[in-house]
């Protein structure tokens, strides 16, 4: 890996809604000089190159960045991303002589969260059982959000790769009876039933809720990921309850899964928008006997540190991350 590039770099987290952009000083050895962030509402510019330059004009005076690394919420090939929410297409190969950068890199936003994990420090986590890691051996990070997003970081010599995934797609387990006439249940709904849609997501935990009523014989209320949350949470819906609780082992089954189809050995990473908001529920389910419930590797999994985010701008530390060890 090579740390030798000095300078201004932008840096950028693009979502469909609003864009976040900042400015950090490259230095080898200069630690995290990432400074102020910059929101942008994505509807109020009609492309990402309007918006980069009047963040650039609010910041006139200074240096002007060299660089740029912008994360984006979508899929990214060949440097490219057409965003799905919103009519921006970034498209580093573009922005760079049209902006006048040295370089210009788009990444997966789960890419860059990978990115950030060897910086995170441990006011930046709650830990979820398992060991220390292993120093040098892959990290791996899983998010259920607005889909479910999963990415390995991986070192091997001198070089460190991100490797970005779309797991989320494959096909949903099952571990016990309950669980397989749940996936049945969703199967008559959407035939093909992913780790996505029928469990880890906002729309997947809907999805769990509405297939334990069905199964059970309740009728409940229509309710959004929100409101399932919270009311498994304070108690008020036992099938709310229920699904969370399920949400939790499901997790725990694919994120052991993961653990060893990556052999994440270095450790565990739960992010994404959902489970940082009941930790201690989380903590206390049974996420972690699903992660080691795995028969002849169970002491393979049992090694695995499992760590909950809970840092806000991950993405940023990502970004300066990748940033540094990727000067050109």
């Amino acid at each position: 890996m090579s740390i030798g590039k000095t300078g201004k770099i932008l840096l950028a987290d693009i979502g469909g809604t609003n864009a976040r952009f900042a400015l950090s000083q490259s230095e080898p050895g200069n630690g995290d000089q990432t400074g102020s962030i910059d929101y942008v509402k994505v509807a109020d510019f009609p492309t990402v190159q309007e918006a980069i330059v009047d963040v650039l004009a609010r910041r006139a005076g200074g240096e002007p960045p060299q660089r740029a690394v912008l994360a984006v919420a979508g899929p990214v090939t060949n440097n490219r991303c057409v965003m799905t929410n919103s009519p921006w297409v970034i498209d580093g190969n573009e922005l760079q002589p049209t902006l006048g950068f040295d370089s210009v890199h788009v990444l997966n936003d789960f890419e860059v969260v990978a990115w950030s994990l060897p910086a995170l420090r441990s006011a930046d986590l709650i830990p979820l059982g398992g060991q220390d890691g292993l120093p040098g051996e892959p990290l791996l990070v899983v998010g259920p959000g607005t889909g479910f997003g999963v990415s390995c970081l991986v070192e091997r010599y001198g070089a460190r790769l991100a490797v970005v995934t779309e797991a989320g797609h494959a096909t949903l387990p099952a571990e016990n009876e309950r669980e397989e006439r749940v996936i049945a249940s969703l199967r008559r709904r959407f035939g093909h039933v992913s780790i996505e849609r029928g469990a880890l997501s906002g729309s997947g935990l809907q999805s769990l809720y509405e297939a334990l009523a069905e199964i059970d014989g309740v009728q409940v209320p229509h309710r959004d990921a929100a409101a399932i949350t919270k009311a498994a949470l304070d108690g008020s819906c036992p099938v709310s309850r229920a699904t969370l609780e399920m949400f939790c082992a499901t997790l725990g089954s694919v994120a052991g899964n993961l653990a060893v189809t990556f052999g994440a050995r270095g450790g565990v990473y739960i992010a994404g928008g959902i489970v940082p908001r009941f930790p201690e529920f989380l903590a206390a389910s049974a996420f972690r006997a699903r992660f080691e419930a795995k028969g002849r590797f169970q002491d393979y999994l049992r090694n695995i540190p499992t760590r909950l985010v809970t840092k806000p701008d991950a993405s940023f530390v990502g970004l300066k991350m990748f940033a540094d060890h990727n000067p050109d």
